[in-house]
């Protein structure tokens, strides 16, 4: 299975581990066929993403999708977080091998989730 130098990279050296203590948002999804879990933890303010960690149990492909759409969604506002796609996940980092896609889904659904929390903690 061949890696691009940036899935690599965002393995070997990850960005923004960790949690966020009383998260605005936070999303935990999973792929019960590959045991990949992904959570997201989000810091918002006006709609904008101050702040962003995630925490994956998984492979390598796993864990650089997390790092790299981390990256992707920081200061940007809700709307255009909603608009990040698996497909632009995986573009970021150079592609990803077809077995691996999956992992990028994962990446648009945990962010779709820690959204969608806030959202609702927003509405009450």
């Amino acid at each position: 299975m061949q890696y691009s130098e940036k899935v690599i990279e965002h393995f070997m050296n990850p960005r923004n581990v960790g949690t966020i203590e009383n998260p605005d948002g936070y999303g935990k999804v999973g792929n019960p066929s590959c045991g990949d879990i992904m959570e997201l933890f989000l810091k918002i303010d006006n709609d904008i993403i101050t702040d962003v960690k995630f925490r994956t149990f998984g492979c390598a492909s796993a864990i650089a999708t997390s790092s790299i759409s981390t990256e992707m969604v920081l200061g940007k506002n809700i709307k255009e977080a909603l608009e990040i796609t698996n497909k632009a996940v995986a573009e970021a980092l150079g592609g990803l091998p077809p077995v691996k896609m999956h992992c990028s889904v994962l990446a648009e659904e945990a962010l779709k989730a820690a959204i969608e929390d806030y959202l609702a903690k927003k509405n009450k």
